[in-house]
């Protein structure tokens, strides 16, 4: 079962709904995380297969994972050019609190 950050609906959603104005962005960050959740690993998925899953266009998935990348809410991996990347959801937000009580 996913469990979400009270970020993820407080402020994320906001932001990524409201503010950018990318509603699209926000679904597909949500179903990532519940793959990546469910498998523990990075989700190594096409366009399409994101798509069809969120019921969104292919042009508007690809326009999705752009700008979660673009906002570092995504990284990505691809084992060549052509191949079927794989993403790994990100969390910046636990990673900024993690190296600040680090460096506490």
């Amino acid at each position: 079962m996913l469990v979400l950050d009270n970020y993820v609906t407080d402020t994320l959603m906001r932001d990524l709904v409201g503010h950018d104005r990318k509603p699209a962005s926000f679904l597909v960050y949500l179903w990532l995380a519940a793959e990546q959740a469910k498998t523990h690993r990075e989700v190594r998925v096409s366009y399409q297969l994101v798509a069809e899953s969120v019921g969104i266009s292919k042009s508007s998935a690809q326009s999705a994972i752009g700008w979660l990348l673009k906002r570092k809410l995504l990284s990505v991996k691809k084992d060549s050019v052509t191949a079927t990347p794989s993403y790994t959801v990100r969390s910046p937000w636990r990673e900024t609190a993690r190296s600040a009580k680090d460096r506490g």
